[in-house]
């Protein structure tokens, strides 16, 4: 073994970013006709719900969260003209329909409820007593209606030998033998919110050089979204505009996507691998935001081994202080549910990185 310069570093690491690429991008085709095959039965049998379109090039429905772990978002359909609910109320209900004593606990972070008459138009389906609670659209009783379809659909389609239901979760998960490894999606029933930017996100809080003020303006035009991956509450979600913001990342010829999928290379390989792991490419994505905005000039971005040891520091204080702000809404602590033992393990690894950082090279 010996020990690269920080040029051979960057290329070794480059070299596997290239390989990774080409797998990964073989995966997500297979994963996305499978996808597209059982939402598009899932639509015809339950018209709440959009077939997830099949892409030749970049899906905006497919989050490669790891290597095995898929993030896949269901469009629903017929909930038109979003608008912040103006009047708060207690809840009282529970998900079996008993009364409680107290009012459900208000949503904090990126969660928030979701009432029928938020929108300006709604289908009668979404009124009914297998989604709807007292006027509320409850992402408990969608997933509910959801899982079964889903299940219905793997038959249907002769899916059953490639596709399998994994039971022992709350969300609807699945597993997908494809050509190369075994990955697992989550299926989000998602309710798509466009041109709306919600309150939430204070964003930005005052005025910053990156991104640029027409930066800022374009991405809050992509609005956002609202996940079903809880009892109770919607999950506010800003997938399009984060990759909006992810594609136009080096307009000034910096290294900032380099420096970025080479921090994934590093967090799949060595820090943190594994099917689910701890860490995802999300929370790596969140800390580059950071870090460029904390870095705005084009002259911070020209040598790669400063610029990605910038990041590391900061991956390293993130996960050591089991804390990342979400990017847009800053209230939000995207590692607050993470295993606080598993968050160690990679500070180590970063840490020890951190005091030598090459890699051996074979």
């Amino acid at each position: 073994m010996k020990s690269p310069s920080a040029g051979d570093l960057e290329d070794y690491l480059l070299n596997k970013v290239d390989l990774r690429r080409q797998q990964i991008s073989q995966i997500v085709e297979e994963v996305q006709r499978v996808v597209h095959h059982l939402t598009t039965e899932i639509s015809l049998q339950d018209l709440r719900f959009q077939a997830v379109p099949y892409s030749d090039t970049y899906n905006g429905n497919i989050k490669v969260l790891a290597p095995s772990q898929f993030l896949v978002t269901v469009p629903v359909k017929g909930l038109v003209g979003y608008r912040e609910a103006r009047e708060q109320r207690w809840r009282y209900y529970t998900l079996r329909g008993t009364r409680l004593p107290c009012p459900l606990q208000d949503p904090e972070g990126l969660r928030q409820w979701l009432e029928a008459e938020q929108f300006m138009k709604s289908q009668w389906q979404w009124h009914e007593a297998d989604v709807n609670i007292e006027g509320d659209i409850v992402p408990a009783k969608v997933l509910q209606v959801f899982r079964k379809l889903v299940e219905n659909a793997i038959g249907t389609c002769h899916l059953s030998g490639k596709v399998s239901m994994l039971t022992q979760l709350s969300a609807v998960w699945v597993a997908v033998e494809t050509s190369t490894c075994q990955v697992e999606l989550e299926l989000v029933p998602t309710v798509e919110i466009p041109t709306v930017w919600p309150e939430k996100a204070r964003w930005p809080p005052c005025l910053k050089r990156w991104p640029s003020r027409q930066r800022v303006e374009c991405i809050k035009s992509f609005g956002f979204a609202l996940l079903a991956c809880s009892n109770y509450h919607w999950q506010q979600s800003f997938l399009q505009a984060e990759q909006v913001l992810l594609d136009q990342l080096d307009e000034d010829g910096g290294c900032r996507r380099k420096c970025f999928q080479a921090l994934r290379q590093m967090k799949e390989d060595v820090w943190c691998p594994g099917k689910r792991p701890v860490v995802t490419s999300h929370h790596l994505q969140t800390v580059l935001f950071w870090t460029c905005e904390k870095y705005p000039h084009s002259k911070d971005w020209q040598v790669f081994s400063k610029a990605f040891l910038r990041l590391v520091r900061k991956l390293h204080k993130c996960v050591s202080q089991h804390f990342l702000k979400h990017y847009f809404v800053r209230k939000s602590n995207l590692l607050q549910h993470a295993s606080s033992g598993e968050l160690d393990t990679v500070a180590q690894k970063l840490a020890l990185f951190l005091k030598n950082p090459q890699i051996g090279l074979p």
